[in-house]
């Protein structure tokens, strides 16, 4: 196995970080101990930005000083004064002393192009030999022919073969869409099997600047509007100088409008466009020339309730303030998950991940990240594409979660509610949304034959068909209408609605299977190291001895089809036999009927939380026991105990909980916390498409 990795580029624009953070995604899945060093790194390890982005996503063993072998200064300084051998040496030492933290280190060489004439072209390719590590080179294929991108590549190997360097794989990046097979197929002729080599396309949007960026670089004040709203991509620049009538026919979606502040009728010309339909939204304003509107347009702006663009203004005059925007470069960021989305999704859609694997031979983990955990949910899910519904289309978040579902590809999105001003509202947050379909319950031709199901249904508990129609108006109803009828695979609900509101329609729909007593829920629970399985916390709140049983059994399915061993504790507040009293025998009677159910689980309890999780507090209170110290499953007694618990562990440990997952019904329909985060929504609607899969 390869214990490191150096990722190397001859070229300038090759997009290098977007494969160090694809290749980091993959590794994280299977290494423990994972580390990232850059050999020359631009600035102090504090301000790099390519160390802030891999340290904010992974659960890395350095601390950012151990992350850089020297800086670019360094480097110039050593190489003009003639001691390219102290330069080499610095670095090798750096690197060793991070590798002695690491089970898996990945080395990121210099980008050239940031470095001076006094670096030989070569001097990355060196740095690899002189670490001692195999490499995966990054060629640019931005603005290039195939036949230009085949030199490239060919010049390369032979500085690889001619420095004795292993190369186990070749990564063309920022290839023209237009020329992608016609490159593919050229390259895999000209340098045969032995190298693995995967072309991965140009992606305009990876290489725009944010507002949040523009704003940054040109040290823009705030005006008025949402600051919140900055992580739009910028694609193109308008200077208004036109009237409005004129300026309309230029502007474009994602356009940063560029105008000197005194021009009202701009300013009012520009937010009646994003008011409209009929025009594409923009970005945001900046207003040069250090002038700002007149107290009345500000008395306007002002008392707007929802200004949907944000408005800065530079000192800069309008020409020169459209210069330095347009020079301001994309990067990837910590804080836009949007844009890391799109680049993973790029990466995993175009690279051979498992050739890649073999190559590197990398070693399969033994502990279980949050972020590997949810990598494994977005493979599940593409595995076998599953429909998901999300009935609840007027809430930021849910449009938010479904861009970035689209981007990893991992599910196909049904949204609910009125297209057009759902997608308008999208184009104001910066989403696009491609491929998500919109279904509005209200004017849908579908409403009748739902209400028309509902009613066949429910006429035995006196639903009469008006009432049926009117339920059919609400939008979990319809989306659990879908799901029963096989319109969707599963539905996702719950971020702007209650528990109830979600779960009852499933009840009256979708069911149960005949072997299936209750429906029940688990949280995953997402440690630092591992994942663990709470059951029940958010629907049964005082389950009987069967009832437990029953939850007990689900849950264990419901872990395996996650890939978790299903190790089985049913909790109490006694271990073994210590204890005695009502509660203490329910959940032993329990065990009982959880055993005889299903003797090929691994079952125990009454068992306390400690002895079922920590190995030598169980070999003390249940040494015999193959379940204590070993729990992945944890039962609780009753709904106050388990949903008490996995929010103190939540809060305390920063434990990422996701859930609740519903179990038990015959389809899929899984609640949102009403105070759900963005990611809590992604994970919860990839959990339901691999319920849907093994539904079948």
């Amino acid at each position: 196995m390869a214990e490191n990795l150096y990722i190397a580029s001859l070229e300038p624009n090759s997009g290098k970080l977007v494969i160090t953070l694809g290749v980091m995604e993959m590794l994280s899945r299977r290494v423990d101990r994972l580390g990232f060093f850059r050999s020359i790194s631009p600035v102090a390890a504090e301000e790099d930005n390519h160390i802030q982005l891999i340290a904010s996503r992974f659960n890395l063993s350095l601390e950012p000083e151990q992350m850089v072998g020297v800086t670019h200064d360094q480097a110039r300084a050593w190489i003009a004064a003639g001691e390219e051998s102290r330069l080499f040496r610095e670095i090798v030492a750096k690197f060793r002393q991070a590798e002695e933290e690491c089970d898996f280190l990945l080395c990121e060489g210099p980008d050239i192009s940031h470095l001076s004439d006094a670096f030989d072209y070569d001097i990355s390719i060196r740095i690899a030999r002189e670490l001692g590590t195999p490499a995966l080179y990054i060629s640019s294929g931005y603005q290039a022919t195939a036949p230009e991108l085949l030199e490239n590549i060919q010049v390369a190997e032979k500085t690889f073969r001619q420095l004795n360097c292993p190369l186990l794989a070749i990564m063309v990046n920022r290839v023209d869409a237009k020329i992608l097979d016609e490159a593919e197929q050229e390259l895999r002729k000209q340098c045969g099997t032995g190298i693995a080599i995967d072309l991965l396309p140009e992606v305009e949007s990876l290489s725009k600047p944010t507002m949040a960026e523009i704003v940054e670089a040109l040290h823009a004040d705030w005006f008025c509007g949402p600051k919140a709203r900055l992580q739009r991509d910028v694609l193109d620049f308008k200077v208004a100088a036109m009237g409005p009538t004129n300026f309309l026919d230029y502007i474009e979606k994602d356009d940063l409008i560029i105008t000197p502040g005194d021009r009202p009728d701009i300013i009012l010309t520009t937010l009646g466009a994003i008011a409209s339909k009929n025009y594409p939204s923009p970005v945001g304003m900046l207003f040069s020339g250090g002038l700002t509107p007149a107290p009345s347009v500000v008395k306007l702006l002002q008392g707007l309730d929802k200004l949907a663009i944000p408005m800065y203004s530079v000192s800069s005059h309008t020409y020169s303030t459209a210069m330095n925007a347009a020079a301001v470069q994309g990067r990837l960021r910590p804080d836009n998950e949007r844009k890391i989305a799109r680049a993973l999704g790029m990466f995993e859609a175009n690279v051979d991940i498992p050739a890649l694997e073999e190559k590197i031979r990398v070693t399969p983990s033994s502990t279980m990240s949050p972020l590997m955990f949810e990598y494994s949910l977005f493979k599940r899910a593409r595995q076998e594409r599953k429909h998901i519904v999300l009935p609840e289309g007027d809430d930021d978040r849910i449009l938010q979660a479904a861009e970035i579902l689209r981007l990893r590809d991992v599910v196909d999105l049904t949204i609910l509610g009125e297209e057009s001003s759902l997608r308008s509202r999208a184009s104001t947050l910066g989403l696009t949304l491609d491929g998500v379909t919109f279904l509005d319950p209200q004017t849908s031709k579908l409403r009748d034959e739902f209400a028309e199901t509902f009613f066949a249904l429910r006429k035995h508990k006196g639903i009469t068909m008006d009432t049926a129609f009117d339920n059919m108006s609400d939008f979990s109803c319809f989306g659990t209408m879908m799901v029963h009828k096989e319109m969707a695979d599963g539905m996702v609900s719950g971020a702007a609605h209650t528990t109830a509101n979600t779960i009852r329609p499933a009840f009256q729909f979708v069911g149960t299977p005949d072997d299936v007593l209750l429906v029940s829920s688990v949280f995953l629970m997402c440690m630092e190291t591992r994942v663990l399985v709470y059951g029940d916390c958010a629907v049964n709140p005082n389950p009987n001895s069967e009832q437990l049983a029953e939850i007990a059994i689900s849950s264990a399915k419901t872990a395996q089809m996650f890939g978790i061993e299903p190790i089985v504790a049913m909790l109490s507040y006694s271990s073994g036999s210590s204890g005695a009293g009502a509660d203490v025998e329910q959940v032993r009677k329990g065990v009982e009927i959880a055993r005889q159910r299903r003797p090929d689980l691994k079952i125990d309890g009454p068992i306390q939380y400690d002895a079922a999780i920590d190995a030598t507090v169980a070999s003390k209170k249940m040494p015999d026991s193959e379940v204590a110290g070993r729990a992945t499953v944890l039962i609780f007694p009753d709904l106050n105990t388990g949903n008490n618990t996995y929010k103190a562990v939540q809060r305390s440990s920063g434990a990422v909980a996701i859930g609740p997952v519903l179990q038990g019904l015959k389809k899929p329909v899984n609640d949102l916390s009403r105070g759900c985060l963005v990611a809590d929504i992604v994970n919860t609607v990839a959990i339901t498409a691999i319920q849907a899969q093994n539904k079948g």
